[in-house]
């Protein structure tokens, strides 16, 4: 299994940006590719938090960085509080050891939980082909 979990695909790595000190919502919308919506929800729930400047929200590289995580850990699946937990523990103090262990905790769960749902839908594809097959066998007899 450890074939399947890259340490390095457990962190949302984005390349920085040194020629942007700041982005704004139009920046991230674009580079990510989602609704501005969508950051201030974000927003709300309390992953990222952009200074305000009057009516202006600007994001910080620690906001995109953490952008990128939350938009992985939806990718993947995991929900919101599985994310918070794991992006918040970047400020632990320990060079990021326990963000590190949890990430890689959740990721092995994660696994599991879709390796089962796989094997739980393949089962009924298989269940479903083979009732598909005595039905149409049944109405070619009928005919």
């Amino acid at each position: 299994m450890s074939d399947l979990l890259d340490v390095s695909a457990a962190y949302a790595v984005v390349p920085p940006r040194a020629d942007r000190d700041h982005f704004t919502i139009t920046d991230l919308s674009a580079e990510f590719g989602v609704t501005p919506r969508a950051l201030r929800f974000y927003e709300d729930e309390g992953l990222i938090a952009p200074e305000r400047r009057g009516m202006v929200r600007i994001y910080s590289h620690r906001d995109r960085a953490r952008l990128a995580w939350i938009l992985r850990g939806k990718r993947v699946g995991f929900s919101l509080a599985d994310i918070r937990e794991m992006i918040d523990l970047y400020d632990a103090g320990d060079g990021r050891q326990k963000q590190r262990a949890v990430a890689i905790e959740r990721c092995r769960e994660r696994i599991a939980a879709l390796q089962q749902q796989k094997h739980d839908i393949d089962a009924a594809i298989t269940e479903l082909a083979e009732f598909l097959t005595v039905v149409e066998g049944g109405k070619a007899k009928e005919s």
